[in-house]
């Protein structure tokens, strides 16, 4: 082989399979595009493939322009079939890990991609798992199914676990910046999945074990589920006091050192926070332990849709009942800047609304409809006479572009969750969750 040669073979990449296209799986499929890989991206969703396809982003914080380029120039081939599986040296696995009605782990969608996987698999890949799950998943689900394939895991194969820390809409932090936390099965096995997200990540930190990287996960959402709820109860405890929680808040900051602000809004949204501490909650009480802590915040999480909607009646009595009051919503994303209603509690507040006999109805940029049960709704149209209109605005998404001062001089009533309004006036009369009586 001529030194040119050597050198061609020295800086190919690998190609890389990442199985799950949504908010963690196309982001990162992109980052290994950006850095010289091979991708191919499967997805079950045939729309999704279509879009990408045709260069085209599902998600706001991903341009059409990338797609477009990781498309064109092949780095990025989209497909919804698992063949292209046999191509790739590395399989990355972004399967959504919902919980059930019961608030199990539903690891269905898993244990489908992982079956179809052991029928494709090929001796040396590397398999690595991103999907938030409980301690264990990696080696007592995932191992088993791919090992019926004949190959060994840490012998043919290799097996790791690497939690996801996506964050969609935050623009601070590229995903490439994001500190990744790494583990495998042997030590084989971590080494490998290393020495390719060290290729990605500018810093790679290994755990000692699948369980150690799995519970790393579900700790950093759980200690964000347990603080959000706390400042949820505090809103409340503060309106019975007629005490600002927002200045308290404001106030306790100022403090360098033990404190970390959490604010107030109407509840844990998204797939992660509201999810990964009930999965952390099933796995250890099969030790016969309980999380008092995330029980408790769990049903706080779920008393603030109510208390929102027994405050917007309270608010709205001195001038007519709730029945047949016309009530818009601006918002009903999870979080700001994002198209994404998973765990949305602006769902479950409109159940509520619907159930008290309010007209609803709601104003979203980045969501054109939502389904409430049975009925389908559609984003309206931001206008001037529905803001006269509707007898009370609730901010529930303080999205960026969000036209608070023409809401303040055209509302009548508003109801702000998220103190978007702070220091505004204008026509309206504004209450404030947690803003005290």
């Amino acid at each position: 082989m001529g030194l040119e040669e050597k050198s061609n073979a020295a800086s190919k990449k690998e190609i890389v399979a990442v199985i799950g296209l949504g908010y963690v799986g196309l982001p990162l499929a992109l980052s290994f595009v950006k850095k010289g890989f091979e991708v191919i991206g499967i997805d079950l969703d045939q729309q999704k493939i279509k879009q990408l396809q045709q260069g085209l982003s599902y998600f706001p914080d991903i341009h059409d322009s990338v797609v477009r380029s990781a498309v064109t120039s092949q780095r990025l081939i989209v497909t919804d079939n698992y063949n292209g599986l046999k191509s790739a040296e590395t399989i990355i696995l972004c399967i959504p890990t919902p919980l059930t009605p019961y608030d199990t782990p539903d690891l269905s969608c898993l244990t489908q991609a992982a079956q179809e996987m052991s029928r494709r698999i090929m001796t040396g890949q590397l398999i690595i798992l991103e999907s938030s799950t409980y301690p264990g998943t990696t080696k007592e689900v995932l191992l088993p199914i791919l090992e019926k394939s004949g190959l060994k895991v840490g012998k043919d194969i290799y097996l790791g676990y690497s939690p996801e820390r996506i964050d969609p809409g935050n623009s601070q932090y590229s995903i490439e910046e994001i500190n990744k936390v790494v583990s495998g099965v042997t030590e084989t096995c971590s080494r490998k999945v290393y020495d390719l997200y060290s290729q990605v990540f500018s810093q790679v930190i290994t755990v000692s074990s699948t369980e150690a990287a799995e519970l790393t996960k579900l700790v950093e959402n759980s200690y964000r589920f347990i603080n959000i709820s706390f400042v949820n109860e505090l809103a409340i405890i503060c309106d019975s006091l007629n005490i600002n929680v927002w200045e308290i808040i404001d106030a306790a900051s100022t403090k360098p050192f033990g404190f970390s602000a959490f604010y107030p809004g109407p509840g844990i949204g998204g797939h992660c926070i509201p999810v990964d501490p009930l999965y952390l909650n099933w796995k250890i009480k099969k030790y016969g332990l309980d999380s008092y802590f995330i029980d408790i915040s769990n049903k706080i999480n779920h008393k603030i849709p109510k208390y929102i909607v027994e405050q917007i009646k309270y608010r709205l009595a001195p001038h007519r009942p709730i029945k047949h009051s016309d009530i818009l919503l601006y918002g009903v994303a999870y979080k700001q800047n994002v198209g994404d209603v998973r765990g949305s509690s602006a769902l479950e507040i409109m159940k509520l609304l619907q159930y008290e006999g309010a007209n609803v109805s709601y104003h979203d940029p980045f969501v054109p409809y939502v389904q409430i049960d049975e009925l389908k709704l559609s984003s309206v149209e931001l206008t001037d006479e529905l803001l006269q209109k509707s007898d009370c605005i609730v901010i529930i998404t303080d999205h960026a572009n969000i036209p608070l001062q023409r809401i303040l001089e055209h509302a009548s009533l508003v109801f702000d969750t998220r103190n978007a309004t702070k220091g505004m006036e204008g026509k309206a009369s504004v209450y404030r969750l947690g803003g005290g009586q």
